[in-house]
C-alpha cells in the first residue's frame, strides 16, 4: 500500500449514451482497496442504483483507484482526487491534476441532480412534466459545488456556491458570502474568507482575505510561482496578490501587487527581507523580490502614488476568535 495512491467506492451519473457526468464518493481513502473492499458501503451504494427516464441517466456503483501523481484519465478518476482534496486527505498542490478540464465534462446542475448539457431543453422538458414544477438550473460548469458531495466539518460557508469540488477548507475557516474558493487551493488553518482564493493557492492559519481581495492563479495566463499567504497576514479589501508571502504580512486596503510592481523598499524601523538578502537600505524593486517575505506591510502613498514595502513591527492581525468557533 502507498499513501500517494486513493481508492473509493463511488456512485456514478451515468447518461444512457454511456457518459458519466459525475461519481461521489463518501468515503474515498488514501491507499489501496480494503480487504473486505468495505461491504457495508458497498451494500449501500448498489441500493442505491436506479434509473431516471426524464433525466436521460441511471446510477451505477464504481470501484475506482488512482495514483495520485499521476494526472487523470478518466472522470471517475478526476472526481476522485477532488473528493481526496475536499476530504482533506491531501493539501492542495500534493495531488496531479494536470489536464482535469479535458476530463471533465460540462454538466448541467439542476434541482433535479445533474444533466448532460446536450440537448438539455428537451430533458427540462421531460423534467418539468414528470415533477409538475419548474427545474431549478443552479449552474452550467464542469465542476460542482462543494458541499453537493463532501461537507467537512468545522466550517462555515455563507454561499455553496462559491466553492468548488476540489476546495480543501481547515477547521475553523469562515467563507462569507461573497468569498469563493476555487478547486485544488484553500486554507490550512482558521481563517477568514471575504474575496477570491484562486485555483492552487493556499492560506495559512489565522489569515484574513479582505472583501473584494483577489488572489492571482495559474489557470489563465499567470505566473509560474504559485501564490500563498502565509499565517496571521491581512489581505485588506479590494486588494490583490500576486506573488507567495510568508507570515505576518498586510496588503493594504485596494492595493494589487504583482510580480512586476515596482516598490519602493523602506527599511526604516526594521531591515526588510528580500528574496536574496535583506533590504538595509531603500531601494526601488520589482515585488518578485520579496517573494516569501515575512512582516512586511505593502502600501501606496497617498501623495506620491508609490507602491511601497515597510518592516512591520509586533504580530500579524487576530482574528475574532468567536466568529470562527464552529461549534
Amino acid at each position: 500500500m502507498t499513501t500517494r495512491s486513493a481508492w473509493g467506492l463511488g456512485l456514478a451519473t451515468v447518461t444512457d449514451d454511456g457518459n458519466t457526468l459525475d461519481v461521489w464518493y463518501p468515503k474515498p481513502i488514501l491507499g489501496d482497496e480494503p480487504a473486505d473492499g468495505d461491504a457495508a458501503l458497498l451494500s449501500t451504494l448498489t441500493a442505491m442504483e436506479r434509473r431516471d427516464a426524464a433525466r436521460g441517466t441511471h446510477t451505477t456503483v464504481v470501484r475506482t483507484w488512482v495514483d495520485l501523481d499521476d494526472a487523470p484519465e478518466t472522470v471517475a478518476g478526476a472526481y476522485l482526487r477532488l473528493h481526496v482534496l475536499s476530504h482533506r486527505l491531501a493539501l492542495p498542490n500534493t495531488v496531479n491534476l494536470d489536464g482535469i478540464f479535458s476530463r471533465l465534462p460540462n454538466v448541467v446542475w439542476t434541482s433535479a441532480g445533474p444533466c448532460a448539457a446536450d440537448d438539455f431543453e428537451t430533458t427540462r422538458t421531460r423534467l418539468r412534466a414528470a415533477l409538475g414544477r419548474p427545474v431549478q438550473v443552479l449552474s452550467v460548469d464542469k465542476f460542482p459545488r462543494m458541499t453537493d458531495y463532501v461537507l467537512p466539518s468545522g466550517v462555515r460557508i455563507g454561499n455553496a456556491a462559491n466553492v468548488r469540488l476540489g476546495a480543501y477548507l481547515a477547521e475553523g475557516t469562515t467563507i462569507m458570502h461573497a468569498g469563493f474558493v476555487n478547486y485544488n487551493a484553500g486554507t490550512l488553518g482558521r481563517s477568514m474568507v471575504e474575496g477570491r482564493i484562486s485555483q492552487g493557492v493556499v492560506i495559512g492559519d489565522g489569515s484574513d482575505v479582505g472583501g473584494g481581495a483577489s488572489t492571482m492563479g495559474m489557470l489563465s495566463g499567470g505566473g509560474r510561482q504559485r501564490v500563498a499567504l502565509g499565517e496571521r497576514c491581512l489581505l485588506g479589501a479590494n486588494s490583490g496578490l500576486g506573488i507567495p508571502l510568508g507570515d505576518d504580512c498586510v496588503v493594504e486596503a485596494g492595493l494589487y501587487v504583482t510580480a512586476g510592481t515596482k516598490v519602493s523598499v523602506l527599511p526604516s524601523g526594521g531591515v526588510v527581507p528580500g528574496k536574496h538578502g535583506l533590504f538595509q537600505e531603500p531601494r526601488v524593486v520589482s515585488a518578485r523580490e520579496l517573494a516569501g517575505a515575512s512582516n512586511v506591510l505593502f502600501r501606496r502613498n497617498s501623495q506620491s502614488g508609490a507602491v511601497e514595502a515597510m518592516a512591520r513591527g509586533g504580530k500579524g492581525i487576530e482574528l475574532n476568535s468567536a466568529l470562527h468557533a464552529h461549534q
